[in-house]
């Protein structure tokens, strides 16, 4: 009963009209109420009252509507869409194709709308097993005939099998463009928070190391008092706490599972030139060398303010040589001269990597002497 409080009121009028039409059907197919309205209210009434029934029931329940219009089935051998001489075995009479009159695709349609609907395959298995039983039963009582046999299994799978099968394989198609929406819209989800991710590395965490860096000089510096020298210390630390955090924040924020989650190729806001300046004015010994026989590659900007980050969390204080040329980018530090402010094992590295890689080149990080050097190899 919940199901039928529930329908709206277009619901209700489109189901009115498909009893209207439905009755208008039966009624044809009957006997003529001008004529004989006795036996038409005998005969034909409790089949519009059955009717009116399956269309009540068939929008929720629509496998219950099927049975209740098992009377319309394809049970008649005398009427068919097609008919066909059969001569094999032996010569036949014509064989009736597909008994289906205008009734039964009614029928036909709440088997559709059960395929379409229903999820699990079993009931409608088990609701179509004593119609087919029921066919058998009416072939075998006519004399089992190959060409009766021919009638209603092609009735049989007209009128509730292809149907069926139909709505199956429309809900299946539903089902998959569903599946490929939610799929869209969770690599675009993970594209973002790539994106997201790769931002709080370049932006913050290079700000992060500059701050690092600095307090680390001021730190050192001669003539502090010991309280200005321990709130250097403390800043020091602080930095390379939040660096820590935000290094975790975007290990959440990265999925390297999915192929489609790579960061874009875009390159940093900011120039070569312009990171440098800036790494310059937060205290870290920078020298930077441009070839001028051409532009730099779209990933220097990015190759660089990385390697300017790592050099400034791992080893603070040390000079660092950048080389950009058309197609290489080198970072090159000196070994540390203060404790670093980070850790190693960040994903900066890794996701540069995977950048350059997809533009068609290659990057190689590792220690060089003393220090470490950072190489990017660009098309």
């Amino acid at each position: 009963m919940k199901h039928l409080r529930r329908r709206t009121r277009a619901q209700w009028v489109r189901d009115l009209l498909l009893w209207i039409l439905l009755a208008a059907v039966i009624a044809a197919m009957g006997i003529d109420p001008l004529t004989d309205a006795a036996r038409f209210a005998v005969r034909t009434g409790p089949l519009l009252v059955l009717g009116g029934v399956a269309v009540l029931v068939g929008r929720p329940w629509p496998l219950a509507a099927v049975l209740l219009l098992a009377p319309f089935g394809p049970w008649s051998f005398d009427q068919g869409l097609a008919t066909s001489t059969l001569v094999w075995p032996e010569p036949l009479p014509q064989v009736k194709i597909l008994p289906i009159q205008p009734v039964t695709l009614f029928v036909g349609w709440y088997a559709y709308l059960t395929g379409r609907r229903m999820a699990d395959t079993r009931p409608p298995a088990a609701a179509f097993a004593p119609l087919a039983l029921a066919g058998v039963v009416l072939v075998v009582a006519r004399g089992g005939g190959l060409g009766l046999w021919i009638t209603m299994t092609t009735g049989l799978l007209g009128a509730y099998v292809l149907p069926y099968l139909l709505g199956l394989l429309r809900r299946r198609l539903v089902q998959q463009r569903e599946q490929a929406r939610l799929s869209a819209a969770a690599r675009a989800r993970l594209r973002e928070r790539a994106r997201i991710a790769r931002d709080m590395h370049d932006s913050l965490g290079h700000d992060l190391a500059l701050i690092a860096v600095r307090a680390a000089g001021l730190e050192m510096s001669p003539g502090l008092a010991p309280g200005q020298v321990e709130a250097a210390g403390e800043l020091r630390v602080a930095a390379a706490e939040a660096t820590e955090r935000l290094r975790q924040i975007i290990g959440l924020l990265r999925d390297d599972t999915d192929a489609d989650a790579r960061p874009p190729l875009a390159p940093a806001g900011e120039g070569v030139a312009a990171i440098v300046e800036r790494a310059r004015a937060s205290g870290l010994p920078v020298t930077l060398h441009r070839d001028p026989s051409g532009p730099p590659p779209a990933l220097a900007g990015a190759v660089v303010q990385e390697g300017l980050t790592n050099a400034a969390k791992h080893a603070p204080g040390a000079p660092v040589t950048v080389l950009v040329s058309p197609h290489r980018v080198v970072v090159r530090n000196g070994p540390p001269r203060s404790r670093p402010t980070a850790v190693p094992g960040g994903l900066g590295l890794t996701g540069l990597d995977e950048r350059v890689r997809l533009a068609g080149g290659t990057l190689a990080a590792g220690p060089r002497g003393a220090g470490y050097e950072l190489v990017a190899e660009l098309p």
